[in-house]
């Protein structure tokens, strides 16, 4: 949209490599300092954070795959590929928050001693360097579900870092190490939070629903107020990727020359452009109404040819 900074995907595909190996440095500190000091909180964080690595070396394929051109046989090129990828990081935030959740119940029921601090030094590290790695995604994650799957990863277990600090820091102070299950508990349910919302977002791609950021109704009045439009039916709006609309609908006008048909078809796509965000549009402009002129229309499948009549053509 206007004024919005577009980041081409090289930019991002290099940032998503950056965090890959920032937070594999974190992962071999939390793995290191977890032995060291006999902090469950810590080995368990470590393996949030492969998790993480493998989220953003996924992240990374997905956005690079979105840079593949259409062709014969994906003519829509390959941006929800990036979907697909966020939804499995999505199913795989939830299976951690299992794991996050089935630890803290351990630890309710048998809390572990454990050096708090060095498992509050780790801690200290793998929230630095998790925080940096946020903001440096940040702006994209507002443009790309595949980013955006990733930044929630690493908040994640920015999160969880700080749940250790503070279980750490109580530990160091009373001796209480049955705060550290309810700290992890409360991370779990933040993180399902994002979790759900990507989830949900991915599916409506795939369903290919009609973006949330589209009124229909408002963008079919809008269409009809045009100069020479009389009427707007067989509208279809979806999203190839959650960050690139498309649009399809029948225009009908009056039986006139394609030059001037051609001016509205641009004024057309120019409000669908301004107004709605919606980049890509296939218009069907007619002087004849058709036989159903139902603003939404049901798609029917095209019957087959059986094998046998196949031959005899």
């Amino acid at each position: 949209m206007a004024g919005q900074a577009h980041h081409h995907p090289r930019q991002v595909g290099s940032k998503l490599k950056f965090g890959i190996l920032l937070t594999g440095f974190i992962l071999v500190v939390e793995v290191i300092g977890g032995f060291l000091s006999n902090s469950l909180a810590l080995l368990s964080d470590a393996g949030h954070v492969f998790a993480d690595i493998i989220a953003l070396a996924l992240s990374w394929y997905g956005v690079r795959q979105a840079e593949r051109p259409a062709s014969r046989h994906m003519t829509f090129g390959y941006h929800r590929v990036g979907v697909i990828i966020a939804l499995v990081n999505a199913i795989a935030i939830f299976a951690i928050v299992g794991v996050i959740f089935y630890e803290a119940y351990r630890r309710w029921q048998q809390p572990p001693e454990v050096n708090s601090s060095l498992m509050l030094a780790a801690a200290l590290v793998g929230l630095g360097v998790n925080i940096f790695i946020a903001f440096w995604l940040r702006e994209e994650r507002q443009r790309n579900l595949n980013v955006r799957s990733a930044f929630w990863h690493v908040l994640g277990d920015a999160l969880a870092s700080i749940g250790v600090i503070i279980g750490a820091a109580i530990i160091m102070l009373t001796g209480w190490f049955v705060v550290d299950p309810f700290i992890s508990v409360l991370i779990g349910l933040i993180i399902i939070l994002a979790a759900w919302s990507i989830l949900k977002e991915g599916l409506k791609v795939l369903l290919e629903a009609a973006p949330y950021q589209v009124d229909v109704s408002r963008m079919v009045d809008a269409l009809r107020k045009i100069r020479g439009v009389k009427n707007v039916h067989d509208v279809h709006v979806w999203s190839i990727s959650p960050e690139l609309h498309a649009m399809s609908c029948h225009v009908l006008i009056a039986d006139q020359m394609m030059s001037q048909a051609s001016e509205i078809r641009q004024e057309v796509e120019e409000v669908l452009r301004r107004e709605f965000d919606i980049a890509h549009s296939a218009l069907q402009m007619e002087c004849q109404e058709c036989g159903k002129n139902d603003l939404f229309c049901s798609l029917v499948p095209t019957p087959q040819k059986d094998e046998h009549e196949s031959h005899q053509d």
